[in-house]
């Protein structure tokens, strides 16, 4: 099974994704993961990758490719995989749907989140990190306390700029414009699969798993 999974920041994506590659015993691919693991590994990608990042820009669409690509052809993607966070533009999209058909590869499903804004900004915004061992935590789905310690290994817990309201409002401005459209994208390839992200974990789950056992 090849799925990708797509919608806005906080709508759960990484949560469902390890469920499903429980279930399925697939790989949950998130682009973030192998771009570190790149930069980690010294990798020509990784390299190229890092002379950008260090000046504070994108990380240009060839070596993204590239990166996924490397990854989508290895062993570990034989019996299929979840892409998660990726792609993020149209041209990403189009680069992806050749990779796809170079590696002989049909996508079975685009997985997509529909949560509405504020809900989204809510969930966010009750986010916290661990300075330690970074462990993220929900201030309501794993009832702690945001002036304790981490109750896995003890650490400080604070909220990264990026999940503070204002900023969360930013981020989804982002979406809008430049990774909305890619929901276009695949609405016309007929591989778009909308799934209501409100509820709790094992709610959205059971509504991805009736759907794509279809």
């Amino acid at each position: 099974m090849r799925l990708l999974l797509f919608g806005p920041p906080g709508v759960g994506k990484g949560t469902q994704a390890t469920l499903i590659k429980n279930k399925y015993n697939i790989p949950h691919i998130s682009t973030g993961d192998i771009l570190r693991q790149a930069i980690s590994e010294g990798t020509e990608l990784g390299v190229r990758a890092r002379q950008f990042m260090d000046k504070g820009e994108l990380v240009p669409d060839d070596v993204m490719i590239g990166l996924v690509r490397n990854v989508l052809s290895s062993c570990n993607c034989e019996n299929g995989f979840i892409l998660d966070g990726f792609p993020r533009t149209v041209a990403q999209a189009e680069a992806l749907d050749a990779v796809f058909e170079e590696l002989n590869f049909q996508l079975d499903a685009v997985i997509y989140f529909q949560v509405d804004e504020n809900e989204i900004i809510s969930r966010l915004s009750q986010r916290w990190t661990c300075r330690v061992c970074k462990r993220i935590f929900n201030e309501a789905v794993d009832s702690i306390d945001r002036n304790a310690a981490c109750p896995e290994c003890g650490g400080d817990l604070y909220q990264r700029d990026d999940d503070k309201p204002e900023i969360v409002k930013q981020r989804l401005d982002v979406y809008n414009q430049s990774t909305m459209p890619v929901r276009n994208h695949y609405e016309k390839t007929g591989e778009l699969i909308e799934i209501n992200g409100v509820g709790d974990i094992r709610e959205v789950y059971d509504r991805i798993l009736v759907t794509i056992e279809k």
